[in-house]
């Protein structure tokens, strides 16, 4: 069963800020989607099993950028 959290990240200011978060949290195990909306900084996550936020949160710092709170289920 997959599940899905909504972060939000700050400090993104381009197309280029979106796809470096879409490639570190990809990266992150078991997860198979991920969206970023740079407008909002909204960034949804889904995955095969539980999300790690932790792991979420530094994928986006290795990316360059902060997250914001924690990961929700809509």
């Amino acid at each position: 069963m997959s599940q899905t959290s909504t972060y939000t990240v700050s400090g993104m200011t381009c197309a280029h800020c979106v796809a470096s978060v879409q490639e570190e949290v990809t990266e992150v195990a078991g997860i198979s989607d991920v969206d970023v909306d740079l407008a909002s900084g909204r960034l949804v996550v889904t995955a095969v099993g539980p999300i790690d936020d932790d792991a979420i949160q530094a994928a986006v710092e290795e990316a360059g950028y902060q997250l914001e709170g924690t990961g929700s289920t809509p």
